[in-house]
């Protein structure tokens, strides 16, 4: 009856049980150290290529963040340099446009200046020719000469004339001059 019970260990279970102890021995002993080791070894590449690979992630967040501040740096600079040629760019065509105004205000005052010149020149002209028309004109009407004052005073009342058409009080003046010289 004993040996129909299960619970009750017999000879197989003893020899089951010796034998499970010996592998149990074999693996503690010759499998067991390797493969630890083996797993030690892989578990410390793991932790040095993480360690790495942080370590890297690292390096490219300075890399990229020194990067971020060179772009920045280089834009600030591009502004300033924008800006100092749009400055320079300013001031020059401001310096050209005065030049240009100096210029044009001085071409201006030369051709007014040459303009009254001729003006007066040609009022000149026209009271001496005025004033040798007057006098043949009465030597004609009259029918003889006339004498050095008459002449002068008739010339004068032709220039004076001639200037109060054109309104050139300088007319009178030169005329004299030119007057005298006859």
């Amino acid at each position: 009856m004993l040996s129909s019970v299960f619970i009750v260990p017999n000879g197989t279970f003893i020899a089951e049980l010796l034998a499970f102890v010996v592998v149990l021995f074999v693996v503690a002993k010759y499998i067991l150290p390797p493969l630890n080791r083996m797993l030690a070894e892989r578990q410390g590449a793991i932790s040095s290529e993480l360690a790495a690979a942080d370590q890297a992630k690292a390096e490219a967040e300075a890399a990229d963040a020194d990067r971020r501040a060179a772009l920045e740096h280089a834009r600030v600079q591009a502004r300033e340099i924008v800006e100092q040629a749009q400055r320079t760019a300013d001031r020059l065509a401001e310096e050209a446009h005065d030049r240009g105004q100096r210029e044009y205000e001085r071409l201006v005052t030369s051709a007014d200046a040459e303009v009254r010149l001729a003006r007066q020149r040609a009022l000149e002209e026209a009271a001496q020719h005025l004033g040798e028309l007057v006098v043949e004109v009465v030597e004609r009407i009259i029918g003889r000469e006339m004498d050095r004052a008459a002449h002068r005073d008739l010339i004068q009342e032709a220039v004076d004339a001639l200037a109060r058409e054109t309104g050139e009080p300088g007319a009178t003046a030169s005329a004299s001059a030119l007057d005298s010289d006859t």
